[in-house]
């Protein structure tokens, strides 16, 4: 999961500058002309944007969506990581799915930036999101012959708990870069990635964490020089992509704090002693787990994830961090987008029909 806070925003931006994109070779494999048209759909006015109500115990809301592309069978719903952050950080996607032939939709859950911001944190309870999950699905109309939901870090939290509460809708399960155990994610923080950092900046970090200074630039500091670039992602912050940028400067702090905590080495909010672990077998629906190497989360264990779900796959990014999409995008993009299809195509989980 990414901390992040107003003093991290401050230095990201003053890091920060525009740099130049490179472009990617990716297969044309769809009939542009089939994929790009939208002109029977509801939301053609808007681009694709459609604001959901979702009913909650405080009233109702709305959430932000957006879709791209048309086909009836590959349907991919995006929850993003945080929590509190947004849809932005994938905008990579974009360079990938419509070529593939995948329609996708991104989505802000509420309290994110482009939904809808209620004061009130008893709405930050991950039962709650889930049944905001389903409401979105419905809006949609998503279902078991095309649905598959993917959430990265953050949202593979909530895609599991979705997913072992209505898998029945589902077609497949996508899991990026989150461990199904909480405390087991804090263990791996302290007892490998610590260590991986010279002793006096560990001790540095954890003295300003026992004085809950986690917003004293010097915190954000040490974080950012010793471990984002490390394990969130792996370039120099100068090189950043401008939707990870995005995604930071947007982030609701109220939302993320009361449910992940202040401190990166360990969950302190509400989600310190989730873990599924237990319950993965009860995951039927073919399912992609997706690790790497240098990620925050412990690539071995997301690894045996994929071999406790009944169909599962494990995909791991040799080069990648937390936020494999970008600093691993080939390797990423082509295994995500290969499950996809091999569950379409019936040839799951061994590619073979």
């Amino acid at each position: 999961m990414i901390l992040t806070g107003l003093s991290l925003v401050t230095l990201l931006w003053q890091a920060c500058s525009p740099q130049k994109t490179t472009e990617q070779s990716v297969p044309q494999t769809a009939a542009a002309d089939t994929y790009l048209d939208y002109s029977s759909r509801d939301d053609l006015l808007s681009g694709g944007v459609k604001m959901i109500p979702v009913n909650t115990p405080s009233g109702d809301f709305k959430v932000w969506t957006k879709r791209t592309g048309n086909n009836p069978d590959m349907k991919v719903l995006i929850l993003h990581g945080g929590p509190g952050m947004t849809h932005e950080l994938y905008e990579s996607f974009d360079s990938f799915f419509p070529t593939a032939h995948i329609e996708y939709y991104y989505y802000d859950q509420l309290g994110s930036h482009y939904s809808d911001q209620p004061e009130d944190g008893s709405l930050w309870e991950t039962a709650r999101f889930v049944e905001e999950v389903e409401q979105v699905r419905k809006a949609l109309g998503l279902n078991r012959e095309n649905f598959y939901l993917y959430g990265h870090s953050w949202g593979g939290i909530l895609a599991m708990e979705y997913a072992l509460k209505y898998q029945q809708n589902l077609k497949g399960l996508i899991i990026s870069n989150m461990m199904a155990s909480c405390p087991e994610y804090g263990q791996y923080a302290r007892e490998v990635l610590a260590k991986r950092m010279p002793d006096e900046v560990v001790e540095e970090i954890y003295a300003l964490e026992a004085r809950e200074e986690f917003d004293n630039p010097r915190y954000m500091e040490l974080l950012l020089n010793h471990h984002y670039v490390q394990h969130v992602l792996r370039m120099p912050l100068e090189k950043w992509p401008d939707p990870v940028n995005r995604a930071l400067n947007h982030v609701n702090p109220n939302v993320y704090v009361s449910m992940q905590g202040p401190s990166e080495f360990g969950i302190r909010g509400k989600l310190e002693n989730w873990d599924r672990k237990a319950d993965l077998p009860k995951i039927s629906v073919p399912t992609l787990v997706i690790g790497a190497q240098f990620d925050t989360m412990d690539p071995e264990h997301m690894e045996w994830m994929a071999s406790e779900v009944q169909q599962g796959r494990y995909l791991h990014c040799p080069e990648g961090s937390h936020l494999a999409m970008y600093d691993d995008q080939q390797v990423y993009f082509d295994g995500l987008i290969q499950f996809v299809k091999d569950v379409n195509d019936g040839k799951f989980p061994n590619g073979d029909s």
